[in-house]
């Protein structure tokens, strides 16, 4: 449907593939069907998923096309179905697999490259782990270091062999977990499976419907990102619900990296605000006033600090508590002074509660 979309940007309407509209369509419909009560409390439910009855309808329905609508029929020269190497026997399979040229090892752009995989590799990685734990049913922790020494293995494995790089998909780990998943042995399945099937079903498999399989990620991604989940982030409020908005949009407007980068800086933003106001606390009575330093304090809380001394009047009594704070910045310490010496021309008693000492006990 991408393709689809993108070809009738370039050349109008006309481009759309009715057959591959109404296979998505159909296997939508079963997907839906599938999460209503009365189908999940079916026994066979449970036992034939989803998604699979959807990639044999599509390719039901597109065999369909090439006896009887022979126009709507999708083909693999015009990109819209899975396209594998068909091998005949096991020494041709073999021949599949390429292993690396070493002689470019040293070359600049192949380490640019192996980098930027690297970071793109592990922030995925990284990302579908954490979503694959609020969605496992005994809400298990993953190890991350043990993740990425797992992919970096595989990684090293794949590109001996002439393959593509590894990482974590939600999209997969979803749908494992949405068929009844529990434990990694799930994984290895999976990953014998996807070779069975290569090896062995290739040209049944080079039958199925694009457009099927792009139904399933819909509803996947529908799954991952639904209206509950959207409106908990807002009740939230603006500090989660402005870096998730942000995230969210560059993400689909630019590419996974540079979305996540945008996405993090505008959550440095906000971590840094709420900092600021969260760090220290001005209260008064009367003529008393106390400015506590609620948690560590460094330098990028001088800003917020000045501000708060000049709120305190002339005349005031004024108590400086740093019993919460485990460390205090040198610069803090001489913003303090600069306020101590002031504090004499204008008739402001300065009292300190564990205040000095800070900054030697962090050392």
């Amino acid at each position: 449907m991408l393709i689809c979309t993108v070809e009738c940007a370039d050349l109008g309407l006309g481009a759309f593939s009715p057959g591959a509209i109404l296979i998505s369509a159909c296997c939508l419909g079963v997907l839906l069907l599938w999460e209503r009560p009365a189908f999940k409390r079916m026994k066979w439910t449970s036992v034939v998923p989803g998604p699979l009855v959807c990639v044999i309808l599509g390719t039901l329905l597109n065999e369909f096309y090439a006896t009887s609508m022979p126009n709507w029929h999708l083909t693999a020269a015009k990109d819209h179905l899975v396209e594998l190497p068909v091998t005949s026997s096991m020494q041709e399979f073999l021949g599949i697999f390429r292993f690396p040229d070493f002689s470019k090892v040293l070359r600049p752009e192949v380490w640019m490259v192996a980098i930027t995989i690297a970071l793109v590799g592990s922030v995925e990685t990284l990302l579908c782990l954490e979503a694959t734990d609020k969605l496992d049913p005994e809400k298990r922790i993953s190890d991350t270091n043990r993740e990425l020494r797992a992919q970096g293995l595989g990684n090293m494995i794949s590109g001996l062999l002439g393959g593509l790089p590894i990482t974590s998909v939600i999209v997969r780990s979803s749908a494992n977990i949405y068929a009844g998943a529990r434990t990694r042995l799930s994984v290895v399945v999976h990953g014998l499976l996807l070779l069975v099937s290569v090896a062995f079903c290739a040209p049944l498999l080079n039958r199925v419907p694009l457009s099927a399989l792009a139904a399933v990620l819909l509803m996947v991604g529908y799954k991952l990102s639904s209206l509950k989940i959207i409106r908990e982030v807002w009740r939230q409020g603006a500090n989660q619900f402005i870096p998730f908005a942000v995230t969210l949009v560059a993400i689909v407007g630019t590419d996974l990296l540079k979305g996540i980068g945008i996405g993090l800086l505008t959550s440095i933003f906000f971590v840094i605000r709420t900092n600021h106001h969260a760090a220290i606390t001005l209260v008064s009575e009367d003529r008393n006033w106390l400015i506590r330093f609620n948690k560590d304090i460094s330098f990028i809380h001088k800003a917020e600090l000045k501000r708060r001394l000049r709120e305190i009047p002339d005349g005031a009594n004024a108590i400086v508590d740093g019993t919460k704070a485990l460390y205090v910045d040198l610069e803090i310490y001489e913003t303090i002074k600069e306020f101590e010496t002031a504090a004499t021309y204008r008739g402001i008693q300065l009292e300190y509660h564990n205040f000095f000492d800070k900054r030697l006990a962090k050392a």
